[in-house]
């Protein structure tokens, strides 16, 4: 096996590794230690902690990374489908790995944090991952749907300041709450339309030939299931944005009226 073709394997096993030890060791102690709280919750509280803190560590990693290879990746802007990028191929690696990780930890403590959306999700995406690490193929395709987990840092946000029992009206529950909505849509859904163009664009172009309907079929399946999961979550938050706006505009005009009456 040469260099290039051993740095993936190489990288998804350090991920693995690390996103382990971040999960089982590292999370526990750095979060007793810069919040009290944490040491008050439930073994189950806990795991979920645990989860959460790994899932924003990745997102960091492979959003950040991804949004600079989206803009500044010579290889894969100049070829969508078959640009080759050792970076791109590495960030990929290091989302499998995530995954991987994350997916032993729901079947280990599947009674706190077990979800089948997400089983469906990190399956779904190691498959479509798989093609490009073994193949080399739809690399900007896959960094591009790195993208979403730009949300990610929003969505666990939220369930530590509700664990950590801050008010939900609080500046930085209401904060956080609208850079979500706003970040997801971003993210996760505005991004629909640019990745269906350009698979609508190439279709009986040479190079999407050489993909194979395989690679055809599993590129279109993929991107529907993870998008059809990502409108369904998209409502959700939405919902319960607006929920806690008018619940707030409410409250205040509330108050208005009372110092109105007062004066």
């Amino acid at each position: 096996m040469d260099t290039a073709a051993g740095l993936p394997a190489g990288v998804l096993l350090a991920s693995f590794c690390v996103f382990q030890l971040l999960f089982h060791v590292l999370s526990s102690r750095f979060s007793a230690a810069v919040s009290p709280g944490f040491s008050r919750l439930s073994f189950e509280k806990k795991i979920e902690w645990n989860s959460r803190v790994a899932s924003t560590c990745h997102s960091l990693v492979v959003g950040t990374l991804g949004l600079y290879l989206f803009f500044f990746d010579e290889a894969t802007i100049a070829d969508p489908l078959w640009g080759n990028s050792s970076l791109v191929k590495v960030n990929i690696a290091i989302a499998s790995g995530y995954l991987i990780s994350d997916l032993l930890a729901l079947l280990l403590y599947w009674k706190a944090i077990g979800d089948k959306y997400f089983v469906v999700h990190h399956c779904t995406a190691l498959y479509a991952f798989a093609f490009i690490l073994t193949r080399g193929m739809l690399q900007r395709v896959g960094n591009f749907r790195l993208l979403a987990e730009l949300s990610s840092p929003f969505v666990n946000q939220r369930w530590f300041l509700e664990t950590l029992q801050y008010p939900k009206f609080s500046r930085a529950n209401v904060l956080n709450g609208v850079l979500m909505t706003a970040v997801f849509f971003l993210a996760r859904v505005a991004a629909m339309p640019p990745m269906y163009h350009l698979m609508y664009s190439v279709v009986g172009t040479e190079a999407y030939a050489r993909l194979g309907p395989t690679v055809q079929a599993s590129w279109a399946a993929s991107c529907l299931v993870l998008d059809v999961m990502n409108i369904t979550w998209m409502v959700k938050i939405s919902r319960g944005c607006l929920k806690v706006l008018s619940l707030l505009r409410d409250q205040k005009a509330s108050g208005r009226l009372q110092n109105g009456k007062l004066d």
